[in-house]
C-alpha cells in the first residue's frame, strides 16, 4: 500500500513538472506565431508574408521598393493601409510622393475601389499615410476578367517622386491588411441568392391538354382535303386520249 502511494505521488509530480515546462513553451509558440514581421522584401519573389490583422514593419532607404504578401479568401474585401515615417525635415530637400500598389497572385495590379493610393507630402511632413480598398474577392472569374480571386496578394510600397538629394535617406514603414466579410451580398460565387423571376403558379385553365385533342382531328381533316384537292386538280389537268 505504501509503495503504491509513493508511486502515485511520483507520477503526479512528474506530470506537474511536464505541465510546468509545456506551458511556457506553448505560450512562446503562440507569441512567435502572432509576432509581425520586421522586414520587407525587395521584389515579388522575396515578398515578406504576413497574416491579416498583423502590422509588419520595415526599415529601409528612400527609393527602395518594399514588398509584402498576405492571403485573402472569397467573400472578403481587403483594405491595405501603409504609414511611412519620413526622415527629419531638416535633412530633406523637397516634397515627396509615395504610392502603394496591390497585385494578385498572377501579379496583375488590382484597382482600388477607394482610398488614397498615392499622396504627395510637403518637405516638412513627418509621415505619409496611404490606403487601398480592393474589390470583393470572388470565388470564380471569367478567363478574360481581372477580378480578384482567392490566394496571395502582394503589396508594393515605394516613393515615386522626390529630390535626387533625398535618395538613400532612412525611412521606416508599417503596413496593415484587414478585410470586411461581404459574402453573398456581392454574389461572389456566381450563384443567385434568389431567382430573378418568381416561379409561375400552375393555371387550372392551362391551354395544354392530354395528347389527344381536337387539333389532331382538324389536322387529319385538312390533310384529307388537301389530298382530294390534289387528285381533283390532276383529273382536271390530265390530257385526254383521242
Amino acid at each position: 500500500m505504501r509503495r503504491a502511494r509513493i508511486l502515485t505521488g511520483a507520477l503526479l509530480g512528474g506530470l506537474m513538472s511536464l505541465l510546468a515546462f509545456a506551458g511556457p513553451a506553448v505560450a512562446d509558440d503562440e507569441d512567435a506565431e502572432q509576432k509581425a514581421p520586421t522586414e520587407a522584401g525587395t521584389s515579388f519573389r522575396t515578398a515578406t508574408p504576413f497574416e491579416q490583422g498583423q502590422k509588419p514593419t520595415a526599415s529601409a532607404s528612400t527609393g527602395d521598393y518594399l514588398y509584402w504578401s498576405f492571403p485573402a479568401d472569397a467573400g472578403q474585401r481587403p483594405t491595405v493601409r501603409a504609414s511611412v515615417a519620413l526622415p527629419d525635415a531638416q535633412a530633406r530637400h523637397g516634397a515627396q510622393s509615395w504610392r502603394i500598389d496591390v497585385y494578385d497572385g498572377l501579379r496583375r495590379r488590382q484597382s482600388c475601389m477607394y482610398g488614397t493610393q498615392a499622396r504627395t507630402v510637403p518637405a516638412d511632413a513627418a509621415k505619409v499615410e496611404l490606403a487601398c480598398t480592393l474589390r470583393t474577392v470572388r470565388a470564380w472569374s471569367e478567363p478574360w476578367a481581372d477580378d480578384p480571386l482567392p490566394g496571395s496578394y502582394y503589396v508594393r510600397l515605394t516613393v515615386t517622386g522626390l529630390d535626387d538629394a533625398d535618395l538613400g535617406l532612412p525611412v521606416s514603414a508599417s503596413l496593415e491588411a484587414t478585410s470586411k466579410e461581404i459574402g453573398a451580398a456581392a454574389a461572389v460565387d456566381g450563384a443567385l441568392s434568389e431567382p430573378l423571376v418568381a416561379p409561375g403558379v400552375p393555371d387550372d385553365h392551362d391551354w395544354s391538354s392530354p395528347w389527344w385533342t381536337t387539333r389532331w382531328l382538324w389536322t387529319a381533316l385538312g390533310a384529307a382535303l388537301a389530298a382530294l384537292a390534289g387528285i381533283w386538280g390532276y383529273v382536271l389537268t390530265r390530257p385526254r386520249r383521242a
